[in-house]
């Protein structure tokens, strides 16, 4: 082998050229002057602008107008409970007829759709003014409202 056969192990990396016709010369791929060429510069996003131009509607950081309850009506209770039964959110959501809204047991309201014969005891749940009466009349009692 000799001096001139002599070949590199790597290329030669080609050198980088500064000014017109370089990679990274004169504007540096910025365009021309302006807002956008300078350093740290900052610009309002333009859709910005139009989301804050939409109105809000009610909900946004409200509370929501309808309640979060989930609504049962006495008839269903009659039919799935036994006489004397302790009826409560979590009683319900045992036997099926709520489910978990977001991972956790929801408020329950009884409403008074349907006739109540048996007696029942009403634990944590919110009660329409008619459930209230049916369930008292059948004689049953309410322990505590949520």
């Amino acid at each position: 082998m000799q001096l001139h056969q002599i070949k590199r192990k790597h290329k030669n990396k080609a050198a980088r050229t500064v000014g017109r016709g370089g990679r990274r010369g004169k504007t540096s791929g910025r365009g021309t002057k302006g807002q956008k060429a300078r350093a740290g510069r900052k610009l309002r996003p333009e859709i910005r602008d139009i989301i804050k131009k939409i109105p809000k509607l009610r909900g946004y950081r409200f509370k929501a107008i309808e309640g979060n309850n989930v609504v049962v009506g006495l008839g269903r209770i009659e039919s799935v409970f036994p006489a004397g039964a302790t009826i409560s959110p979590k009683t319900l959501l045992e036997k099926g007829i709520i489910s978990k809204k977001a991972g956790r047991i929801p408020l329950v309201k009884i409403l008074g759709n349907g006739s109540v014969t048996k007696k029942f005891v009403i634990e944590k749940c919110l009660l329409s003014q008619s459930s209230k009466l049916a369930i008292e009349k059948a004689g049953g009692q309410i322990v505590s409202q949520a």
